[in-house]
């Protein structure tokens, strides 16, 4: 098979860099906020605000604040239980039946309490995955465009037209370039080759960070499919052993304080963090799902699932996430870039922006262009070489 020559390359630049720009365009300006999305959060938080204690006050039992939270909302059920381990505070998910719940999880609601009085401190009717609010708007567009899984696969899709883009670039910018010093801008042969300088110097010196956001990218919009995958594998095959038998009664359930001792017993190494209750399409209806993590920086990315039976508190099973799903867990945080507090937050908010002047200079490139006349616009594409020509592109 026939190499592909530079010509071929600058096509492949030229196509995958129009299809994808505009929505690459949309997904860095959306994902600018949600760089700083937790910073955000905590300025919009309209909540009462925690208490002042002494260091080593101890926490309210779990059980203490679910009761508050049923007599808070005495027609809905449980869904869910979270203790945050970087605020004071448990988060309560309620909906209003275990059908409709999972049919829509976005019809839950949050109650949000004091870890150290009790103390009810919001009442939301948006839910994490709700569509209501600035971040969680900023979120589906980013991620799915408020259609849901084909919207997270078109997303995949132009992630991957974005990788094809800078592997063009790549191989196109030495040939192109080598006969400048790195960094140079030819001001004085115009705007346009000032702008073809411009988009070829940040696209080079972004290559690797956008190819890294690119493929991550890529990994975070199959998230769906790929637990799907293994809920339909691996959980299932596990679960056969309870197969037939009836869910577990509220009134018929152990505490969740007993479930969580048991899982940190099981997993000493690890900080227990989460739970889902028994019913949830995302766990089983004989089990609490008591999810944990690591404690180092780098294992607080890595999260793994114990099965906890409802009845008796005991460890049924501590579920290891398969390599995809694990890879998808590490790609999260170089996605986004708050594995490295505030300070790597702005840098990749820095790279961001950069990303977005590569795009918006191409698309400046690309009306330019079709601006000119079609001959000169023919001659421009004849002088592009088929072998290592420097001619430059623009």
């Amino acid at each position: 098979m026939k190499a592909p020559t530079l010509r071929h390359w600058f096509l492949v630049h030229k196509w995958t860099s129009l299809v994808s720009t505009l929505f690459l365009l949309l997904i860095c300006v959306t994902g600018l906020p949600l760089i700083f999305r937790e910073e955000i959060s905590d300025w919009l938080d309209t909540s009462q605000p925690y208490a002042q204690v002494a260091p080593g006050t101890p926490t309210q039992p779990i059980e203490t604040v679910l009761a508050s939270a049923r007599r808070h909302d005495p027609d809905q059920i449980v869904v869910s239980a979270f203790v945050d381990d970087d605020a004071p505070r448990i988060v309560i998910g309620m909906a209003p039946s275990w059908p409709a719940y999972n049919q829509d999880p976005r019809i839950a609601h949050f109650l949000k309490f004091d870890v150290h009085t009790g103390i009810l401190l919001r009442d939301s009717t948006a839910f994490s995955g709700a569509r209501g609010g600035f971040l969680p708007l900023m979120l589906h567009v980013h991620t799915d465009l408020f259609t849901g899984l084909p919207g997270n696969l078109f997303m995949g899709l132009m992630s991957l037209f974005l990788a094809a883009a800078i592997l063009s670039g790549i191989v196109l910018y030495r040939p192109f370039m080598m006969r400048l010093p790195f960094g140079t801008l030819r001001r004085d042969r115009g705007t346009r080759m000032a702008w073809l300088d411009l988009h070829n110097l940040l696209g080079i010196v972004l290559a690797a960070w956008m190819g890294v956001v690119g493929l991550t990218g890529t990994l975070n919009e199959l998230s769906t499919p790929l637990f799907a995958v293994w809920q339909a594998s691996d959980v299932q095959a596990m679960l056969r052993a309870w197969r037939g038998r009836p869910p577990v009664a509220a009134a018929d359930r152990t505490s969740l304080d007993a479930a969580f001792r048991a899982a940190q017993a099981a997993l000493p190494d690890r900080r227990v963090i989460s739970a889902i209750f028994p019913g949830s399409r995302m766990g089983t209806p004989y089990h609490y799902v008591i999810w944990t993590k690591g404690n180092t920086p780098l294992t607080a990315r890595l999260f793994t699932p114990v099965l906890v039976d409802a009845r008796t508190g005991r460890v049924t099973a501590i579920v290891p996430m398969p390599w995809y799903l694990r890879a998808l867990e590490i790609s999260r945080p170089l996605h986004f870039g708050d594995y490295g507090a505030m300070p790597l937050k702005i840098i990749w908010a820095m790279l961001d922006l950069g990303t977005i002047m590569v795009l918006i200079s191409g698309l400046i490139l690309w009306v330019g262009k079709h601006r000119l006349p079609a001959q000169p616009r023919l001659r421009a594409l004849r002088r592009i070489p088929d072998d290592k020509t420097t001619t430059a592109t623009g």
